[in-house]
């Protein structure tokens, strides 16, 4: 039993070493010797100019900047143009108030709570008047019976 588990360690270390190649660019050859085949990034020149002949084809044309006469010409036009005061709406520039939003998210439970409270009201006026007509009719009972 010990035997196949050094098996197994020994395959598992030999798996994790080619994998470990492999990632390096490492291979091997059936000779058993190692070959590299790791490929390294071509530099990219935007604002340099290499002495060496070889990189010169890796160098970036240079960029021309873009004419922005005509729309420059079409903001001043613009600018020159005057505003007719007429067609604004002065509604739409007045600034709302800072707590619009909340009592908009607040009516509808507002209005709940109202109607909560009237009939809140209609049951204390209708339990006073009910407490009133007791203590008519015991005043009442109260004279007759002197």
């Amino acid at each position: 039993m010990t035997s196949t588990l050094e098996e197994q360690a020994l395959k598992r270390k030999e798996r994790l070493l080619a994998l470990k190649r492999k990632r390096n660019g490492e291979e091997e050859t059936e000779n058993g010797e190692k070959e590299s085949n790791i490929t390294l990034p071509k530099p990219v020149f935007r604002s340099y100019k290499p002495s060496d002949e070889e990189l010169n084809g890796n160098v970036l044309p240079q960029a021309e900047p873009a004419d922005f006469t005509e729309e420059i010409k079409e903001q001043l036009d613009a600018a020159k143009e005057k505003v007719v005061i007429d067609e604004l709406d002065i509604t739409n520039l007045a600034p709302r108030k800072p707590d619009w939003d909340l009592k908009r998210d607040v009516a509808k439970k507002l209005e709940k709570l109202e109607r909560r409270t009237q009939k809140a009201i209609a049951e204390l006026i209708r339990d006073r008047l009910k407490q009133r007509q007791e203590d008519l009719a015991t005043m009442v009972n109260a004279a007759t019976n002197l």
